[in-house]
């Protein structure tokens, strides 16, 4: 392993279990802490596809990966209130949206490299978040793959209710993915910033 990743690397760990333990705690009604931290691994992969290429940046989102998934295996041994911390329809859609996004996002941000600095961060991040939003809640949450974990009751996730509070009526998972997109979409405008500040002091050290 080249040492010039390992920051990368420790990065990504660090925000994959700051957010496996941050989900725990909501902030306001809709949202949990995690949600302001777990994107940032857009940021992580993309500085690495920036600086050191797409197979170091694909390497941080497989070491991401497994650590969601050491995660996932400790929260399912730790009883909650109402079970397990970490159910099996959880853990599944959580590993399998980080794992196509992340990839997702690697993959759009070497297509776009060549274009203006900010094209490739902004938009394969953009679409990375929004495949990750849709395919955890609908996995996690949505009644038509109960199949899943029969045993897992989420129909308190199916009560229909106003999206958000105020709109159309709408499952209640449905508000919750809405709002955790919202969220991705904020972090990925306001992350270019660091992006580029990171880039520009990485960057001469690799020529």
């Amino acid at each position: 392993m080249n040492r010039t990743h390992l920051p990368g690397i420790l990065a990504m760990a660090t925000i994959v279990v700051a957010s496996n333990i941050l989900v725990q705690f909501l902030f306001g009604q809709w949202l949990t802490w995690g949600a302001f931290t777990y994107p940032l691994a857009f940021l992580v992969t993309d500085v690495m596809n920036r600086v050191y290429g797409v197979g170091p940046a694909r390497r941080v989102v497989f070491v991401g990966f497994i650590v969601g998934v050491i995660c996932s295996l400790i929260g399912t041994q730790i009883m909650g209130e109402f079970g397990p911390l970490v159910t099996l329809r959880i853990a599944i859609g959580s590993g399998l949206a980080f794992l196509t996004a992340q990839l997702l996002d690697v993959a759009i941000f070497d297509r776009l490299r060549e274009g203006r600095w900010w094209r490739a961060p902004l938009a394969s991040t953009l679409i990375g978040s929004s495949v990750d939003t849709a395919i955890f809640f609908t996995i996690a949450f949505s009644a038509s793959l109960s199949f899943i974990e029969p045993a897992n009751d989420v129909s308190w996730a199916g009560e229909v209710l106003p999206l958000l509070g105020v709109g159309p009526m709408a499952p209640l998972w449905v508000s919750l993915a809405v709002a955790d997109w919202g969220v991705k979409l904020l972090l990925a405008l306001a992350a270019l910033v660091p992006f580029r500040i990171i880039v520009g002091a990485l960057a001469p050290r690799t020529t």
